[in-house]
């Protein structure tokens, strides 16, 4: 029986990051959700039940922390990791405020994102 693939969220209001992360993890097996804002992220995240999410610090509307910080709030989706994402100088503050697992600076290279990836895999 053929395992069940993975789900990953992408919330990002790059359509650049979102098509070249789409297509790098796509091909390792991924299947990709993207959005380019954090509106209604309760009934977003709801409707795939990811195994990861990947959040920007920029999204609109609200951003990325209080977007986290929501996700976090509900107990139906809390235990999903959240891996920050920015290129905002302070990250790792970012991440710890809006109770993200981990972080990812951006610019990153494909073996950052697979790595940062695998690591909140195996920590679930």
């Amino acid at each position: 029986m053929k395992e069940p693939r993975k789900k990953i969220v992408i919330f990002d209001d790059d359509e650049d990051i979102l098509s070249i992360c789409s297509y790098i993890l796509e091909e390792h097996g991924w299947e990709v959700y993207t959005f380019t804002d954090c509106n209604n992220i309760i009934d977003k995240v709801s409707n795939v039940l990811p195994d990861v999410i990947l959040m920007d610090n920029w999204i609109p509307d609200a951003g990325g922390i209080i977007a986290t910080q929501t996700l976090k709030k509900s107990d139906e989706l809390k235990h999903i990791p959240v891996i920050y994402f920015s290129a905002n100088s302070d990250i790792e503050l970012l991440a710890n405020r809006a109770g993200a697992q981990t972080y990812l600076a951006k610019p990153f290279d494909l073996e950052d994102l697979e790595r940062v990836i695998n690591t909140v895999l195996v920590t679930q």
